[in-house]
């Protein structure tokens, strides 16, 4: 009988090397920051590269980009997508402020990696995410990173406002046309030219679109080496800077560093004759003229917003899941109504784009119901509407004052934890949102049950009362209709819409 021997397969007793990757930042695209970087890229490389259990696995880095958000950082998004893919095993950043000076941003993305085993060391901190004692080290000093920058950003409107008082400001980033040249604006001859054919097109009586597609044929591009449009040509237009002039503070950043346009909130700052002309006033302002003139024509608005509010719903749809604002558009063929919310973050609200057609289908159905069931419903809500239910308005009032002192005692509690160190940034931060949202809710339930409210919605009614007495049932939308009687439409889903009356009650209404 023949005999086998078995054989053991042999252990492998070799260890994977740690998979190991660097981050690194520069707020500013001048040339001494990006001579940091490189030596950033060149440290990290040797340093992980002299670890013999260690493996290089590369250097994400972003260049003049802040700090203070994570959505427009590439590098960092490339990194946190690799780490998904399973790439990376640990991480090193040289300060918790070059990772992010968000609070909330750099607590998530810890705790998601540390989830997957992924861990970051903080070379300035010392902090190892793998061996935390503790997230609350972690929140703190991400929340002083995070007043830093605050500071930081406080300190930099106080040195610009003080520099567009004083005229010592400087342009760094000049239009088509001009070039910086020791701070100073220079004019590029060559795009001038151009500057001054798209004037003279314009007064000539071409369109904005027409010059913007010569250009294009011609093979001319902008200063970011993109494609003419004619919405490029109309902001060369309304530049003042082509006259020679220069209007400071065109646009503003709010506490949470989110970009506004300047319509009043902010100082603006008026410098006539600052630097060389392109074009005469004259021709500035012939040329402004024109496109006024063309914008009253396809009704769009002379403060420069977009469009006109020529949709009678316009600014009036609510989503019923977030309570954000929907704007109509374009949906493939027809068009529709898009929570806004849901476009920036699918994961806060899950309200998909809406069709407008069965929306205004609705409104027919609901006004037909109306007409019919008028007995049934408006008599009945006019009778209670005229008794008052002064005390129950009355108590309601002391109610929401009750409340309204509540919340703000919570919110005093819950930042005096969180100035303490009791309570986690991320948790502050969403238990506050949420407090403040309770409280514009209140304030504004408080002003429906003022008198003079209650005074308008009965008129409102009376309105639609009458409307109602005539027995017209209608066959499609009216414009008219409904801006006399709704004010505004809530969206609850693809299948369901509310009609908020101007006169009180919100009529649900099923889509088909």
């Amino acid at each position: 009988m023949a005999r086998i021997t078995k054989i053991e397969a042999a252990k492998d007793n070799s260890k994977r090397k740690l998979r190991v990757a660097a981050y690194a930042r520069v707020s500013t695209d001048s040339n001494e920051q990006l001579v940091s970087l490189e030596t950033q890229k060149n440290h990290y490389e040797r340093y992980i590269k002299a670890r013999p259990d260690w493996e290089y696995a590369g250097l994400y880095y972003d260049e003049g980009v802040s700090g203070t958000s994570m959505a427009k950082r590439d590098g960092l998004l490339r990194m946190l997508d690799d780490c998904d893919r399973g790439l990376i095993d640990y991480i090193i950043v040289k300060s918790i402020s070059r990772f992010s000076r968000n609070t909330v941003d750099s607590i998530e993305t810890v705790r998601k990696l540390c989830e997957k085993g992924i861990y970051i060391f903080f070379e300035k901190e010392n902090i190892d995410t793998g061996k935390m004692e503790g997230e609350l080290l972690l929140s703190i000093l991400s929340s002083l990173a995070e007043s830093e920058s605050h500071s930081i950003a406080e300190n930099t409107k106080w040195s610009m406002q003080k520099r567009f008082q004083n005229g010592t400001f400087k342009i760094s980033y000049p239009p088509y046309g001009y070039d910086n040249i020791d701070g100073k604006m220079v004019i590029n001859k060559e795009q001038a030219d151009i500057v001054r054919f798209v004037f003279d097109e314009l007064l000539a009586g071409k369109s904005s679109s027409a010059i913007a597609k010569e250009l294009n044929e011609a093979g001319v591009q902008t200063k970011r080496g993109s494609k003419w449009t004619s919405g490029v040509i109309a902001q060369m237009i309304r530049n003042e800077k082509y006259k020679g002039d220069v209007l400071c503070q065109k646009t503003y950043t709010d506490d949470r560093f989110i970009r506004h346009e300047n319509n009043g909130e902010r100082t603006q700052y008026y410098f006539k004759d600052h630097h060389e002309a392109i074009i005469s006033r004259e021709q500035h302002e012939a040329a402004n003229a024109i496109l006024d003139l063309n914008a009253s024509e396809k009704g769009n608005r002379d403060d420069r917003e977009k469009y006109k509010k020529r949709y009678v719903y316009s600014g009036k749809i609510v989503c019923g899941q977030c309570g954000g604002k929907c704007k109509r558009t374009k949906l493939y063929n027809y068009f529709g109504f898009s929570c806004q919310t849901h476009i920036k973050d699918k994961t806060v609200c899950g309200l998909t784009s809406v069709p407008e057609e069965p929306v205004r289908g609705a409104f027919v159905t609901m006004m037909n119901k109306l007409t019919y069931a008028r007995d049934k419903i408006l008599i009945p809500y006019s009778v209670m509407l005229r008794q008052g239910h002064t005390k129950a308005r009355l108590e309601r009032l002391d109610n929401i004052d009750m409340l309204l002192e509540q919340n703000m005692q919570r919110r005093q509690q819950i930042h005096q934890f969180f100035s303490k160190g009791l309570l986690d940034p991320a948790v502050y931060q969403e238990e506050n949102d949420l407090l403040l949202k309770k409280e514009e809710q209140l304030l504004a339930e408080k002003k429906l049950q003022s008198s003079d409210a209650d005074k308008k919605r009965r008129e409102n009614l009376a309105d639609l009362m009458r409307y109602t007495a005539q027995e017209q049932y209608i066959t499609e939308f009216d414009d008219e209709l409904f801006s006399a009687f709704v004010d505004h439409i809530v969206l609850y889903s693809k299948t369901e819409v509310g009609f908020a009356m101007k006169c009180g009650p919100v009529f649900r209404e099923r889509m088909d």
